[in-house]
């Protein structure tokens, strides 16, 4: 077996010059987006979700986006969670998008916010029976004596919501994450790696290039 310290990879699929960036980090985003779902990356939306409890501790974890609008970066999830509790808290956290197929990442960072009941309802709606049915019969980062409960209380509702709309759960819903900085890493050879970052100026998003 290979040491750790011995696994390396070369990047050298790409690369990002500042005349190329779209002043708006949105765009620029969303370029990219397209870009890895036209890839085939896998799981394109995941991202890595970082969060703090209330001893500082860092947290981290996937979650999918779900909508990228003028404010920014939409999930949805359980607000009674440990991931609920600590955004609930500290209203701050970062996220991370990491396209290996691509050599890039996208690093950001922001506070942030519930999203409007409305929007939380209208996707709630849209998702699949089976997983609507999952939000209410897992009470999310609570500990359970067995799995069987878990199936049990699924089953339940199941039987419960038969030929019934499944109502959203009050618990239950999406987080907005406003950006306040955004940085952009293209992989590139010999590890001199492209890196722009967008930082927010009051309304005006101002462009630097960072030291790989």
């Amino acid at each position: 077996m290979n040491k750790l310290a011995d696994i390396r990879n070369e990047y050298n699929k790409g690369f990002l010059l500042r005349g190329e960036l779209h002043p708006c980090p949105f765009q620029q985003f969303d370029k990219w987006m397209k870009e890895a779902i036209k890839a085939e990356c896998n799981e394109p939306t995941a991202f890595t979700l970082a969060t703090v409890d209330s001893s500082q501790m860092p947290n981290c974890r996937i979650v999918l986006l779900k909508e990228v609008c003028d404010d920014g970066f939409v999930f949805f999830t359980n607000y009674d969670s440990c991931k609920g509790n600590e955004l609930a808290t500290s209203e701050k956290a970062a996220i991370n998008f990491f396209w290996p197929e691509l050599e890039r990442q996208v690093r950001i960072r922001g506070t942030i916010e519930k999203v409007s009941e409305q929007k939380s309802d209208d996707y709630f709606q849209s998702r699949p029976r089976e997983s609507q049915l999952g939000a209410w019969a897992s009470d999310q980062s609570t500990k359970v004596n067995n799995s069987d409960d878990l199936h049990q209380q699924y089953t339940r509702l199941k039987n419960e919501y038969e030929d019934k709309i499944i109502p959203r759960p009050q618990h239950w819903g999406g987080f907005i994450v406003k950006p306040v900085s955004i940085e952009f890493w293209q992989g590139r050879s010999s590890r001199m790696h492209d890196r722009y970052q967008y930082s927010l100026n009051q309304s005006e998003w101002i462009i630097e290039q960072l030291a790989p």
